[in-house]
């Protein structure tokens, strides 16, 4: 703990562990009589059961943060979990020290999650210190204007608030029209790894950040967690990483980014990284802002013949739509966002969630990615573990847990519109106009996984038939009531009819079979 200059201050700010933004305002003057507070919290490491190199990234990049405000001249107390250990809550900490450094105005940037903005807005403090909100200035649609894109409990879709955002920031635009004529390369981004390609995947960029002092204090405080232990974490813990990671991502992976951004294979080292930025933990953190990581692709774009249209669009399609986006869907339909579970699955997650032991080699591979370095990209998220518990039927709540502990980018603004919404469909509809439901055939197309799996992905019946393929057909069956009608779904409904009574029968006998013992598969 950093001990203040001084013994009272006109103002206390607090900074919470993912408002890390050395750019904002209230940095530009230095104020002796402002003290900046940056703690770690018990309340914050216990919500759900984390990841240890989640834990240790946002503890050690807060802590990175705190010594860059002090060399810029600024009052920082910087607490760890043993000096905020006598303290039951955020609360408690922060009346304890507007009482113990005199304060007369309390300070703090919009939360990004529902639970600490509520926290935080219904505080009382003491009675001669004020409280101010103001904005994080992180996000490209300001807090102010969310709810005039989103409605609650109605459906927005993601493409025509894509189209807005471009307009917008005059992003990828000539005028009023997309550049190039085309607003999406979607169907551009859709390649599979062949073997040629696999070869020439880049190593990831990996930093050594020592993490033993936040292992051991962990271990201290009886910290439980989840994932592989790292002594030297690899992911980028300040500005000077984060930008260091963006301009390797420029150089060594945004040339194919956008062709294999749905791709995954079992074959290299690299299988993790592949083509992806992994630029999230920076952003969610706020270490980088959204509008200097698309400049600066962007910029490079413009001056190079080996990045094209298809591939940077595909990335400014991630950040500027599909983030504010899902942050938008979050927080025009909370809280009653959390609870929804429309298709009423009440499964419990299979054991093998927690140690990657399965023979389905597609989930085995996403879910030991994810348990050895807090990180899989959006398709294994999406179209592997997600579309298992959709065609499963796990209940919302265990899944929602699970991916907001061991994604070293989760939080819940986040986490939750694309796991309960996009992957689940839990909200009906509210982010996708469609269950994202896939077999096993868009497991082949989109990777190597299969040629090496204990099931066989050409099957539906039968043993060693692949899960994926009856359990698909299930999912259909049982909800056809509210699917059918659905424009996009009448030809798979068409498919099923016409495969008869008898194979409908064995295929649902098949899958009934793998639900009755999912630990199993």
């Amino acid at each position: 703990m950093k001990t203040p200059a001084q013994r009272s201050y006109t103002s206390l700010r607090l900074v919470l562990g993912d408002q890390l933004n050395l750019q904002h305002s209230w940095y530009g003057t230095v104020d002796e009589k402002v003290l900046y507070v940056i703690a770690e919290l018990r309340q914050e490491t216990g919500y759900v059961k984390h990841h240890t190199q989640k834990l240790c990234a946002f503890f050690a990049a807060m802590k990175e943060f705190a010594n860059a405000l002090s060399v810029r001249g600024h009052e920082v107390l910087h607490l760890d979990l043993d000096d905020t250990a006598t303290f039951d809550s955020l609360d408690d900490l922060i009346k304890n020290l507007c009482q113990r450094f005199d304060v007369t105005e309390f300070s703090y940037q919009q939360p990004d999650e529902y639970r600490l903005s509520e926290q935080l807005r219904q505080l009382q403090l003491p009675a001669m210190t004020a409280k101010c909100c103001v904005d994080t200035e992180h996000f490209l649609l300001p807090f102010d204007e969310i709810a005039e894109h989103f409605k609650p409990g109605k459906a927005t879709r993601m493409e025509a608030f894509y189209r807005n955002m471009r307009r917008r920031l005059q992003i990828l635009m000539d005028g009023n029209e997309p550049a190039g004529g085309r607003w999406n390369f979607d169907s551009e981004n859709r390649n599979k790894l062949s073997k040629a390609a696999i070869s020439e995947l880049p190593a990831p960029l990996l930093f050594c950040n020592d993490v033993t002092e936040i292992l051991n204090r962990l271990d201290r405080h009886k910290v439980e967690r989840i994932g592989a232990t790292r002594s030297s974490l690899p992911w980028p813990i300040n500005r000077i990483q984060a930008l260091e990671l963006l301009q390797f991502f420029i150089s060594h992976c945004l040339p194919n980014f956008g062709t294999y951004q749905d791709a995954m294979t079992a074959e290299s080292p690299s299988d993790w990284s592949l083509y992806h930025s992994r630029l999230s933990f920076a952003l969610n953190a706020k270490i980088l802002h959204p509008r200097e990581v698309v400049d600066h692709c962007i910029d490079v774009f413009e001056k190079s013949e080996a990045i094209n249209l298809a591939q940077i669009e595909g990335f400014v399609r991630q950040i500027i739509g599909w983030r504010e986006f899902i942050r938008g869907i979050y927080w025009r339909n909370m809280p009653d966002y959390q609870a929804l579970n429309s298709l009423e699955a009440e499964n419990a997650l299979p054991d093998y969630f927690w140690t990657g032991n399965t023979n389905m080699r597609c989930m085995e591979k996403s879910i030991k990615n994810s348990l050895d370095y807090s990180y899989a990209h959006h398709i294994q998220r999406l179209m592997i573990t997600g579309n298992f518990c959709l065609l499963t039927g796990i209940a919302p709540d265990e899944v929602d847990a699970w991916y907001l502990g061991i994604y070293i980018d989760a939080l819940q603004w986040v986490e939750l519109p694309n796991t309960r919404g996009m992957a689940l469909h839990a909200d009906g509809g509210i982010v996708g106009s469609k269950p994202y439901a896939a077999g096993g055939n868009y497991i082949k197309k989109m990777s190597d996984y299969c040629s090496s799996c204990h099931y066989d992905v050409k099957r539906k019946t039968g043993d060693g038939a692949c899960p994926f393929n009856s359990l698909y057909w299930h999912f259909m069956a049982r909800h056809q009531d509210r699917f059918r009608g659905n424009h996009r779904m009448r030809m798979l409904y068409g498919s099923w009819a016409r495969m008869g009574e008898e194979s409908q029968r064995a295929i649902l006998e098949q899958a009934e079979g793998y639900l009755k013992d999912l630990n199993s598969l």
